[in-house]
């Protein structure tokens, strides 16, 4: 059974972490471009992308992710991810996308990095 997405967003610093909780597929995209939105009206320079080991991301949320790295580059933001599961760090680089986000194995690990 799928889990609705809901991203939180919060401060650690000039950090903005989304707190990804539910499912991350192609109907996520409207939840990403809000919280992103948010995150830019605030004038935000680090983003910090924070899921949870049983995350559940598709193909579709593959897509909707790259949408978002490739806007951050285009702002000259700083885009991590932290939180996958093994299996996610290993997809999330053969698709490319830890060449545009740095991948940590925990946020306290990518806080004290960015």
């Amino acid at each position: 059974m799928k889990q609705e997405i809901e991203i939180h967003l919060k401060k650690h610093g000039d950090i903005t972490i989304f707190d990804i909780q539910g499912d991350v597929t192609v109907f996520s995209e409207p939840f990403f471009n809000e919280a992103y939105k948010n995150a830019n009206d605030q004038g935000m320079s680090k983003i910090l992308l924070k899921f949870y080991e049983n995350a559940y991301i598709n193909s579709g949320g593959i897509a909707v992710l790259i949408q978002l790295l490739a806007e951050t580059k285009k702002n000259q933001q700083q885009i991590s991810i932290a939180g996958l599961s093994g299996h996610f760090q290993k997809i999330f680089n053969m698709v490319g996308i830890s060449k545009f986000a740095k991948i940590y194995s925990t946020v306290e690990e990518a806080i004290n990095d960015m």
